[in-house]
């Protein structure tokens, strides 16, 4: 053999006896997205639970929609009802009080390749499923090619860069990736909802029902009442009630879900005791609406839990799939018409301000200028993108007062080619005129939505709002079929792969991904992709600051409003963590205290 085949020979016989003697990862019992996660292997509790918090009692909340038709919450069709994420567990779970990490639940250690392309999962031996079979890892790899396959477009688009999955036995799955797959991949895949293989494979997993389909989690379907309720019921034989994870947690005996179509007859049941807590996310309600008995004589109380993380930026959202929303110019005409502070005024009773960012309340979102970093990522898409990302501070600023920002929106549209004739506005080359319709299923954001079209009706545009029911408001989600509706983007405080599904020309045709308006931008693209693949806090914060300032001005949204807060009212009979988690309530922790449920049932009767 040549010298040089020899010694090439040599090299790699060397380097795989070095790479047999390399110590095999050493299973762990978490992982956190940067560093280590904060609780040790032998912790026994999260630190906010009362460990000992008393078991049983009920809790009764509304869902506001017409219904539900499904119990299947993981698939397009049908309308799932509401709760159902309490009776499934997943390999993983989160701390609300850690920013991202990651402990294990069905999975009881994990194994993470040093280079991440792989991670394996080593399942506890008592998991159980509600008809008492054991969890194994068939029964894990099912579920993954079962969601990747009939699930909702969500899960391809949020395991897109998993690359296979590997049963090695009864108890041990693994799970590989692409070469140069997002950091939080591994954390995000403990997510998975885990499905029971011998149920599921013998029934048509795409197809909505309304049966009880057995879980894994600590809750399981006791009634389902079509149009009505769903009630839920603690499985006194839990396996996982011991774990370090749900030690004081999943303490009340019975959840209830009633369904309302209309938020002020649900209050009303709250105030007459039929509902035992409200999520108040109405600004009115809140300052005028708490005056009645069992408010004034403590029987009802309130509360605001702090939110530690970015706050959701909720907006109106145009469909760029119209072509007469293709030109930013008319969007941006259509956005200033928007008057927050009038709002703020006299809806909001000044409990709000103005959503400016997708990241906001967080290191995340863009201010001034743009920093060396950012305009490194930026400078790229320097010919295809609006000049004023490189030149404006964030936030954007807008005339002052409505006559001016009218005055503007005008501009911009007779900039865009539209023109008055015979008193309407109508397109120069087309002749057609510029029509909106708001797409709602909420009555209550009527009145919210009624001054922004007046405004554009004083420029000439022709408005209307459609309120229809929640399955023909969905059908028309699922076939594009709208021109406006509002939308929703939670953040958190390591945006990752969610974001793909919020803003990328994949998601832009996939229905019910976030991507409602059919954002399709080259630039968007490439910045989402950076920021999932960041491997520092740093390079994460520089790709999320350009992307918000890509996205606010493509004013593909019509930003809302926020309070950084949640607000809650309650009859005065539950426990809950003091202080709370810092990134996120946690109802599963909450318990119904005996003493004071047994006086507030004393009050209601004396009334």
């Amino acid at each position: 053999m040549p010298r040089a085949g020899l010694l090439a020979l040599l090299s790699l016989m060397l380097a795989s006896a070095l790479a047999a003697q390399e110590p095999a990862p050493a299973p762990v019992h978490g992982l956190a997205l940067y560093g280590a996660p904060a609780l040790p292997a032998d912790f026994t509790h999260f630190p906010y639970v009362n460990p000992d918090a008393p078991r049983g009692g009920s809790l009764t909340r509304a869902a506001v929609g017409d219904s539900f038709d499904s119990t299947n919450p993981f698939i397009l069709r049908g309308t799932p009802a509401a709760g159902l994420s309490q009776t499934y567990d997943t390999l993983t779970t989160a701390n609300p009080d850690e920013p991202f990490s990651v402990y294990g639940l069905i999975a009881e250690r994990l194994i993470l390749d040093p280079e991440r392309r792989w991670i394996e999962y080593r399942l506890r031996p008592e998991a159980r499923f509600h008809d008492g079979e054991p969890i194994t890892a068939e029964d894990v790899a099912f579920s993954f090619e079962l969601l990747m396959e009939d699930g909702t477009p969500s899960y391809r688009s949020y395991y897109a860069e998993v690359t296979g999955v590997e049963v090695l036995g009864p108890r041990r799955v693994r799970f590989t990736f692409v070469d140069n797959a997002s950091r939080e991949l591994p954390l995000i895949l403990g997510d998975l909802p885990i499905l029971p293989r011998h149920y599921w494979a013998s029934r048509d997993f795409a197809s909505p029902s309304l049966e009880a389909h057995p879980g894994s989690g600590p809750y399981r379907i006791a009634r389902v009442e079509p149009g009505r309720r769903i009630v839920y019921e603690r499985v006194a034989d839990y396996w996982g009630e011991g774990l370090p994870v749900n030690r004081g947690r999943h303490n009340i005996e019975r959840l209830v879900y009633d369904y309302f179509r209309d938020r002020d007859i649900a209050m009303e049941a709250f105030k007459a005791g039929l509902l035992d807590l409200r999520i108040d996310a109405r600004a009115a309600t809140w300052a005028t609406g708490y005056d009645f008995p069992a408010y004034q004589d403590g029987s009802v109380r309130r509360l605001t839990i702090p939110d530690g993380t970015p706050a959701t930026l909720q907006g109106y959202v145009f469909n760029l799939r119209q072509e007469r929303f293709q030109d930013p110019r008319v969007r941006e005409a259509l956005s200033l018409t928007f008057d927050f502070p009038w709002l703020n005024a006299n809806l909001f009773y000044d409990s709000y301000a103005r959503t400016q960012s997708a990241f906001q309340n967080s290191e995340l979102a863009a201010r001034g200028l743009p920093s060396e970093a950012e305009l490194a990522l930026l400078e790229p898409w320097r010919e295809h993108l609006d000049p004023r990302v490189f030149d404006e501070p964030m936030p954007l600023a807008e005339p002052e007062g409505l006559r001016e920002r009218l005055r503007r929106a005008h501009d911009l549209l007779l900039e865009a080619g539209y023109v008055y004739r015979d008193r309407r506005l109508v397109h120069g080359e087309s002749g057609e005129p510029l029509r909106l319709e708001m797409l709602l299923f909420d009555t209550g954001m009527e009145r919210v939505a009624q001054p922004m079209l007046r405004n554009m009706a004083r420029l000439g545009v022709e408005t209307r709002i459609r309120i229809v029911d929640v399955n023909q408001y969905l059908n028309r989600l699922r076939g594009f079929d709208f021109d406006m509706v509002t939308s929703q983007f939670p953040q958190s405080n390591n945006p990752g792969n969610e974001q793909r599904s919020y803003w990328t020309s994949e998601a832009a045709e996939t229905p019910l991904a976030r991507n409602l308006m059919g954002l399709a931008d080259p630039a968007v693209d490439a910045l989402v992709e950076g920021l999932i693949r960041a491997d520092s806090r740093e390079a994460l914060i520089a790709h999320t600051r350009a992307l918000d300032r890509v996205l606010r001005l493509s004013f593909a949204i019509i930003p809302h409003y926020h309070s950084g807060e949640t607000r809650l009212a309650l009859w005065d009979k539950f426990g809950h963590p003091q202080p709370f988690p810092r990134y996120g309530n946690d109802f599963a922790a909450w318990w119904v205290d005996p003493e004071r449920a047994a006086e507030i049932t004393r009050r209601q009767r004396g009334r």
